[in-house]
C-alpha cells in the first residue's frame, strides 16, 4: 500500500506542472497575439492619418452676406487693377447706400 500512496503525489505534481505549463504557454500566445494586433492597429492609424482629406475651409460669414460678398469682389477687382481707387470708392458707396 505504501507504493500506491507514493505515486499519488507524483501524479499530482505532473498534473499541476502540466496545467501550469499549459497556462503559461497560452498566456504567452495571447500576449503575442495582442502585440500583433496592436502593431496592426498602429499601422492602420498611421495610414489613416496620411490619407485624411484636406479639410475645406468653412465659408466665412463675409461671403454669406450678399453685400459683403459684393464688397469682397470689388476689393479683389481693385487688387487686380481692374478698378481704380476712385472707382472702388464710388462702387462701395453705391453698394452701401452712402
Amino acid at each position: 500500500m505504501a507504493f500506491r500512496f507514493g505515486r499519488a503525489p507524483l501524479l499530482r505534481g505532473v498534473l499541476v506542472g502540466g496545467a501550469a505549463y499549459s497556462m503559461g504557454k497560452r498566456g504567452a500566445m495571447n500576449r503575442q497575439q495582442e502585440q500583433e494586433q496592436n502593431a496592426q492597429i498602429a499601422e492602420l492609424q498611421r495610414q489613416s492619418a496620411q490619407q485624411q482629406p484636406v479639410q475645406q475651409p468653412a465659408t466665412s460669414p463675409a461671403t454669406d452676406d450678399p453685400t459683403m460678398a459684393k464688397l469682397t469682389q470689388l476689393g479683389q477687382m481693385r487688387q487686380q487693377g481692374l478698378l481704380t481707387d476712385a472707382e472702388f470708392t464710388a462702387a462701395k458707396a453705391k453698394l452701401l447706400g452712402i
